[in-house]
């Protein structure tokens, strides 16, 4: 059983407080939302459900995991070079590696360690085997705080009241439950993402004419 304060570590890393600019990436749905593909909470919920089953969320677990079991620093370089070429679009691409890059700065600053600039769930993946923290709970904890973010977003967005936006977010509590201890059990040989249309959303917001959000 996960310590009381391996826990509140992890819900540190993975707070909107910490500094790597969550708020300011929707992950394509900004697009989804001005095409009408997003319109309510229930496609909301719909939207979310296939991008942690089916596209980044389980591939990111996947990358957390491989990350975490790397034997060292050259299984780790090629474990986050592979979830840089796994990226459909240069949006995608700043969104894992720009939070990925603020979240080994503070994280090595606050708690000394050698944790250069990965991507985001590679990042996280040595981190929490540096610090010694469980494996689920960590990849659990960060998909609930990936879709926690795009709930936000999408609150901003399409708009749906606060209250809603909890109901998804509790509605997609045990996907993100059940997609972690799944994907921490496979390897980079299992990566698949079937999520198309999310990805073209990351693609059109690059030329999107009015923008709030950096992907």
């Amino acid at each position: 059983m996960p310590t009381d304060a391996q826990v509140l570590k992890l819900a540190q890393w993975l707070s909107p407080a910490y500094p790597v600019g969550a708020f300011s990436y929707s992950h394509g749905l900004e697009w989804a939302v001005a095409a009408g593909e997003v319109a309510d909470a229930a496609a909301l919920r719909d939207w979310l459900a296939d991008v942690l089953a089916h596209g980044a969320g389980r591939a990111d677990a996947i990358f957390l995991a491989a990350a975490f079991n790397a034997p060292g620093a050259e299984a780790l370089a090629g474990v986050d070079a592979l979830a840089r070429a796994f990226q459909p679009s240069a949006e995608r691409l700043l969104e894992t590696t720009a939070q990925g890059a603020a979240f080994a700065k503070v994280t090595a600053d606050v708690w000394p360690a050698d944790l250069p600039a990965l991507t985001y769930p590679v990042a996280l993946g040595r981190a929490a085997r540096l610090h010694d923290l469980p494996l689920v709970l960590t990849a659990r904890m960060y998909l609930h705080a990936f879709t926690s973010n795009l709930v936000s977003a999408a609150i901003r967005l399409i708009p749906i009241g606060q209250t809603d936006g909890q109901r998804v977010l509790t509605a997609l509590t045990p996907l993100c439950e059940t997609v972690a201890e799944a994907a921490t059990a496979e390897t980079p040989d299992d990566l698949s993402s079937t999520a198309f249309l999310a990805d073209i959303a990351s693609m059109h917001h690059e030329t999107q004419y009015s923008r709030l959000f950096r992907t």
